[in-house]
């Protein structure tokens, strides 16, 4: 193991007794925020500390078996322990560069959910309806609850736009790999001559922004306007204005919400989405300039980049970014994504890994 992670390590440990001292301490529980911090943060190092514990254990194991090898009739014993220890040492490494790889603040996060329909008209319209669906499903298996916060719907079905709220534990950590842009490659039900056409979607996943530390909204850089709500809604839809419209001057980002019974609700959930969007501005103004360093294996994220085709005639889905291709796409589109997500996870774990190789 290298020096940099061994000094790493010993700090941690330190840490951990200190942590330790005071949460034993006399009146620790008088400041319930700093004793929640301290609680979270023994939560997470513990787990590190008892494997670095394991691997001074193995080192010194390997020490002992080491000294006994001039003795004749221990020396068999002993090499067999050295082995042993060995090859604990190599599994207990591997787990401690996994555990010591930097965390995303927000993969705790619950998301908000953006599908546009991109070129291909009708068709790129029910492409997003069917991105929805699989994204919903998917939600369903994880028992997360989605929300639609606003939808354009396509003249021929499916949607111009749909924006949704996914909560739920560690939404953000499954489903931030799928922002860019998703390709659709099949035979349209208008298509009388049975000719493949190709549609295109931008999916953008973004993180919910904590209300008062992530993001400061200046209510003078925003203009919210009112209007009535179009499309199917029962008696209430279309008689009072109750759809929204913000527009925050010092970005530009405009964001829609009409979804909702009231004037009040709508105002509420469009300052969500445009929370979130700025946060993300933010964090890809950050990352584009760590991208010019290094680019993520899994790619920059960026919504124009095309990330996944899905060819029906072939069954297949395909993602570009780690040249993997699974043939089925029917239960992947019904929301059993699990090896895709896992299989993006991983590359990008791999990435991390190897980047933590680079710095040490």
């Amino acid at each position: 193991m290298k020096p940099s992670m061994i000094r790493k390590l010993a700090t941690l440990s330190e840490r951990l007794d200190e942590i330790d001292r005071l949460m034993s301490s006399e009146g620790i529980t008088n400041d319930m925020d700093n004793y929640r911090k301290l609680t979270r943060e023994h939560a997470e190092i513990t787990p590190i500390v008892e494997q670095y514990r394991e691997f001074e254990r193995a080192e010194a194991d390997i020490k002992e078996a080491q000294n006994m090898l001039s003795d004749p009739d221990m020396k068999e014993f002993a090499q067999e322990e050295i082995e042993a220890g060995k090859t604990k040492l190599e599994n207990v490494e591997k787990t401690l560069q996994t555990l010591l790889l930097p965390k995303d603040p927000n993969d705790e996060k619950n998301i908000f959910l953006e599908i546009r329909a991109g070129t291909g008209g009708d068709e790129s319209g029910l492409f997003a309806g069917d991105l929805f669906r699989m994204y919903s499903r998917y939600a369903e298996r994880q028992r997360w609850k989605v929300e639609v916060m606003s939808a354009n719907e396509g003249e021929m079905g499916g949607y111009k736009e749909i924006i949704v709220k996914i909560e739920g534990y560690g939404a953000y950590s499954k489903l931030k790999f799928e922002s860019g842009g998703h390709r659709v490659q099949r035979v349209p039900d208008t298509e009388t001559q049975g000719r493949i056409h190709t549609s295109a979607c931008t999916v953008a996943v973004l993180p919910e922004a904590d209300e008062v530390t992530d993001v400061i909204i200046n209510p003078a850089d925003i203009r919210i306007d009112t209007y009535r709500a179009s499309g199917a809604g029962g008696q209430h839809i279309n008689k009072t204005d109750s759809a929204v419209r913000i527009t925050h001057a010092p970005t530009g980002i405009v964001v829609e919400c009409q979804e909702g019974r009231s004037q009040h609700a709508n105002k509420a959930q469009a300052m969500q989405v445009l929370a979130a969007r700025i946060k993300a501005k933010q964090v890809d103004e950050q990352q584009s300039k760590i991208a010019s360093e290094r680019k993520s294996l899994i790619g920059s994220g960026d919504r124009s980049e095309r990330i996944r085709t899905y060819n029906y005639p072939q069954g297949r889905i395909t993602d570009h970014r780690i040249n993997l291709t699974l043939y089925k796409i029917d239960a992947i589109t019904e929301g059993d994504m699990d090896e895709l997500i896992g299989a993006l996870s991983a590359e990008h774990q791999a990435d991390l890994l190897a980047s933590l190789g680079e710095d040490n």
